[in-house]
C-alpha cells in the first residue's frame, strides 16, 4: 500500500502523523510527504529567508530520514497566505501528485484547523479525493496538529473528535525523534508545540483507548 501525506508545512507531518508515518514504513510501505507551503516565508524575524527556508527543507529530509519516508516533495504556495490562491490552483498541486503516486491512503488537516494553510490543504485534498469511480484513494484520515488544532475557538462545527486511533507505542520514539529534527520550531514547555506537550498527548490518545499511546485522526472517508 502507498501512503501519501498531503501538509501545509514542514513539522505538520510530524506532529499530526510521525508515528503513523514510521509505523507504515516499518510495515514496508512506501510513504510520501508533500508539503504545499514552507512555512517560513510569512515571517517578520528576517528580511532574507533564504537561510532559514535552507534549514526547514534540510529539517524535513532529517525527520523524513528517521520516519523512513521513501520520498518528500516541496510546494512553493505562499506561506500563510495560501488564501490568496484560488482553491482550484491548489487542488491541482494535489491531483498531481495523486496521480504520481496513486496512494490508497492520505493523511492530511483536520478542517477546523485554526491556521488558513491547513484548511484551505484539507479543502484541496477533499477535493482532489472527489469519489470518482477511477478513484483509488480508500481511505482519507485528518490528524491533529498542536498549535492550531486546538486553538480554534471552542465550537460544535469545528471540534476535533477522533474516531480513528492508530496505535504508535512503538514508533513514539522516532516520532519525538523526528521532531527533535524540527527543534527550531519547537518551544518550551508548557506551549503546545513543545516535545513534552507532544508526548503527553500522544499518551492521552493512548489511554483513550487502552494503549500506552496513540495518534487520533477525524476519519474523512474510508471505502470497506
Amino acid at each position: 500500500m502507498s501512503v501519501l501525506v498531503v501538509a501545509a508545512h514542514p513539522d505538520d507531518e510530524v506532529l499530526g502523523c510521525g508515528g503513523a508515518i514510521a509505523k507504515h514504513a516499518q510495515r514496508g510501505e512506501d510513504v510520501v510527504v508533500c508539503f504545499l507551503s514552507d512555512g517560513v516565508t510569512s515571517r517578520e524575524s528576517e528580511a532574507d529567508h533564504a537561510p532559514e527556508l535552507h534549514r526547514r527543507r534540510a529539517a524535513a529530509l532529517e525527520a523524513a530520514g528517521i520516519l523512513g519516508v521513501a520520498e518528500v516533495r516541496f510546494g512553493a504556495l505562499p506561506d500563510n497566505r495560501m488564501d490568496s490562491v484560488d482553491l482550484l490552483t491548489i487542488a491541482r498541486a494535489v491531483e498531481a501528485h495523486i496521480r504520481e503516486f496513486a496512494p490508497a491512503m492520505i493523511y492530511t488537516h483536520f478542517a477546523g484547523d485554526l491556521n488558513v494553510d491547513h484548511r484551505l490543504t484539507h479543502e484541496a485534498v477533499m477535493t482532489a479525493c472527489r469519489p470518482q469511480p477511477t478513484s483509488g484513494v480508500v481511505t482519507v484520515l485528518q490528524f491533529e496538529t498542536t498549535s492550531s488544532t486546538e486553538w480554534r475557538a471552542p465550537s460544535a462545527s469545528f471540534a476535533f473528535q477522533p474516531d480513528w486511533f492508530v496505535d504508535i507505542d512503538a514508533t513514539l520514539k522516532t516520532k519525538l525523534e523526528a521532531l527533535d529534527a524540527y527543534a527550531e520550531e519547537l518551544r518550551a514547555w508548557p506551549h503546545a508545540r513543545s516535545r513534552e506537550a507532544l508526548e503527553h498527548l500522544a499518551r492521552w490518545r493512548g489511554a483513550t483507548i487502552g494503549r500506552a499511546a496513540a495518534e487520533a485522526f477525524v476519519l474523512a472517508r474510508h471505502i470497506a
